[in-house]
């Protein structure tokens, strides 16, 4: 299959639904392989079965495989790269998605709630960040890391004081491991998305006419779908992003500026 990313091998993690299902959807059909990781609940399990059944339907000479474990452990990132290099042969690039979002009053948030948010959110990223490095490195071919990070990293949201800072620090990671590594031709990017409608806001959009808010925040009007991250997913895994790196692009409709 012809694409921009055509002999990539790409890792996402949190693969199974939402912005991961539909990224890996994205660059499939622009030629990449994939690995793709979930959780490895029996939800997770079927829903992994479903996208690559999809995967399959858009070209049979797809190559993708799947992986499961939870990111929060300590053997899973290390696991998921030898995964990627057992079936592949090296690793192009990760796409740091997995994460988790609750929404709780600032007062109401236990020391529980924000360790458990770092942890998935940020500590697992950063550490999937350096397993999957440490193989780019040894490649010697450069790759690139995305992590999908959120407007509440840069804009205030009184109902995620416990989630905003988690992915204020993947912003921290971005710029850091920029610097750090950009001599090796690796590349780090985020994606700060704004209201995306998924499984997991959907109880929150549901509630006291969320939905229809959130949506006229936004200069569209609307609200975004895990396809309008997907595409700027692939723009920072491609080629077409070689000279971008330590930057977050914010993909939210014109929310951060629509004063009206």
């Amino acid at each position: 299959m012809a694409g921009i990313l055509r002999n990539k091998v790409i890792a996402i993690t949190g693969a199974s639904q939402g912005i991961g299902r539909a990224t890996a959807l994205a660059c499939a059909r622009q030629g990449a392989d994939l690995v793709l990781h979930h959780l490895g609940t029996e939800q997770t399990t079927s829903d992994i079965g479903a996208l690559q059944s999809e995967l399959r339907a858009i070209d049979q000479s797809l190559r993708h495989t799947s992986f499961s474990g939870d990111v929060v452990l300590p053997e899973t990132a290390a696991n998921l790269v030898a995964e990627v290099v057992g079936s592949f042969g090296r690793l192009d690039a990760l796409i740091n998605n997995a994460g988790i979002c609750t929404f709780s009053a600032f007062h109401d948030v236990t020391q529980a709630l924000l360790e458990r948010h770092m942890s998935v959110n940020f500590t697992a990223a950063y550490m999937l960040t350096q397993a999957a490095t440490k193989q780019m490195v040894s490649q010697g071919t450069g790759g690139s890391v995305v992590s999908i990070a959120s407007i509440a990293a840069v804009q205030g949201s009184s109902a995620l004081t416990h989630y905003a800072p988690t992915k204020a620090a993947i912003l921290g990671m971005t710029v850091a491991c920029a610097s750090a590594l950009g001599r090796h031709g690796i590349r780090f990017n985020s994606i700060c998305p704004g209201t995306i409608e998924t499984t997991m806001n959907k109880a929150h959009l549901d509630h006291n006419g969320q939905r229809e808010v959130m949506a006229a925040k936004t200069a569209l009007g609307r609200l975004g779908t895990p396809e309008d991250i997907a595409g700027a997913a692939v723009f920072f895994a491609s080629d077409l992003s070689s000279y971008v790196t330590g930057q977050y692009l914010l993909v939210d409709g014109g929310a951060s500026i629509h004063y009206e």
